[in-house]
């Protein structure tokens, strides 16, 4: 098993941040490594709940995944199980992974870290890294001419 974690600066105050993790107009703005669309979000913002998320790359291929919710700390911490449901990498099929999400107030707005745990292989782990990394970078993106902070 092995990980990764990126951390990123966004120019939003946590609770900002926060709602677009964990509701489904937020999600869709940002999730998937690159421009293409989010298919669909659903999210039951809750310890217990279920969230769904399916995105088109701009390949065409699609992919989905979902998992539980594990833990939520309004505005600090939202951690999930994973579960690719279609799509995603061939190594983690009907694998469970787990993502944990830091959010941390700093001058400038929110510094988030990204943990994403409990992958199978390293070849699984860098693809999943670069996955991650195009989406949070949508997501740093999407604050960048907002003054939420």
């Amino acid at each position: 098993m092995t990980s990764l974690t990126l951390v990123r600066r966004i120019r939003a105050r946590p609770s900002i941040v926060f709602e677009a993790l964990i509701t489904p107009e937020g999600i869709g703005q940002w999730w998937g490594p690159d421009a293409g669309p989010v298919l669909l979000a659903e999210v039951d913002a809750r310890i217990g709940g279920r969230f769904r998320v399916r995105f088109r790359m701009l390949d065409g291929t699609e992919h989905e995944s979902g998992g539980e919710i594990l833990e939520i700390v309004e505005a600090k911490r939202l951690v999930m199980s994973w579960q690719w449901t279609s799509g995603g990498e061939s190594e983690e099929n009907g694998e469970v992974s787990r993502i944990e999400i830091d959010l941390k107030r700093i001058d400038s707005g929110t510094e988030l870290s990204f943990t994403h745990a409990r992958l199978r292989t390293e070849a699984s782990r860098a693809s999943h890294e670069r996955g991650w990394a195009g989406a949070l970078d949508k997501l740093v993106r999407r604050f960048e001419t907002e003054h939420s902070a």
